[in-house]
């Protein structure tokens, strides 16, 4: 493989219309491309802009009748509470490109190793629906087109967000091509889970030691047993014990160490990997960045 890295992102990630005090920190998708600029990580030259999913890329994976009020506007108020963010078209052309930044990261990974998405790791949205902040799921979209597309014939999904990857889940189970891990806080929303190829559900308050024992004992042989030919990584940082959601104790370092396992794992193996950046509600959004920062810095440092 290559030494190479390139990451999506997009001003339009940023959505503009949260009222004040919204738990969401949408900042996050400004400020994480500054750090890393900034401390040298990476370079403008590491940037690519994705394009929209186009409408057939997205009834792949989506039904149309969601896809239609999408984009009529014409979702229920009780369809736009269950998203978490107020609606608007401007909303959904973010979802597409946020999607599309994933797919094509996969794609970039195939080739060179390792891509990483500013944003992404929407694993709550369904085939037909929309919640958690979640519009598109874009994990479950860049892997239908990896296989409409006949790149791939096998798909690992590591979620390590403190939620489960419900909507995910879902979409595939009934698809042997795509295995679904997915290792997350046990009495965390969303309150009915779905049955992942594989679930962990963690206690509340489990500490960096013990977490990271179980990632060691199964990330290894479930790679040996799927065999996959790219691993798709949602490294949410709502594990941290200051998140304001997540209920677990895990530190910056414990993070960080979740992250290195996973990516060297991974490249010991000659598994290419794209990255969704997934949750993360920390009261101070400076623990955001660099927890986030974090996955950028070792992807350059391992692959």
């Amino acid at each position: 493989m290559t030494i190479a890295m390139r990451i999506s992102y997009s001003p339009i990630y940023t959505y503009s219309r949260l009222p004040e005090g919204h738990r969401f920190p949408m900042e996050k998708y400004d400020l994480l491309p500054q750090q890393l600029l900034h401390e040298g990580t990476i370079t403008e030259a590491d940037f690519f802009e994705p394009g929209p999913l186009t409408e057939s890329q997205i009834l792949r994976t989506h039904k149309v009748e969601y896809w239609e009020k999408l984009k009529l506007g014409t979702l229920t108020r009780k369809e736009i509470r269950a998203l978490g963010f107020p609606f608007h078209e401007s909303l959904v052309n973010r979802g597409r490109h946020i999607s599309n930044g994933t797919l094509d990261c996969a794609k970039y990974a195939l080739n060179h190793g390792i891509a990483l998405n500013i944003a992404g790791g929407t694993h709550h949205a369904y085939a037909d629906r929309g919640e958690g902040f979640c519009m598109f799921n874009d994990f479950a979209i860049a892997s239908n087109e990896l296989l409409y597309e006949g790149l791939v014939k096998k798909i690992l999904i590591v979620d390590l967000d403190v939620h489960q990857g419900n909507g995910t889940a879902k979409i595939f189970e009934q698809e042997s091509r795509v295995f679904t891990f997915s290792m997350h806080g046990a009495n965390n929303y969303p309150l009915k889970k779905e049955k992942s190829d594989l679930d962990i559900g963690v206690p509340d308050g489990i500490e960096d030691k013990d977490y990271l024992e179980l990632l060691t004992k199964t990330l290894p042989d479930l790679i040996d047993d799927v065999r996959p030919e790219i691993i798709l990584y949602l490294s949410g940082v709502d594990v941290l014990e200051t998140d304001k959601l997540g209920r677990l104790k895990l530190t910056k370092e414990g993070c960080k160490k979740r992250d290195e396992f996973v990516l060297t794992t991974a490249q010991k193996k000659g598994i290419p990997v794209a990255i969704s950046m997934g949750g993360g509600y920390s009261l101070k959004i400076a623990d955001i960045i660099e927890a986030h920062a974090n996955t950028f810095r070792l992807a350059r440092k391992i692959f």
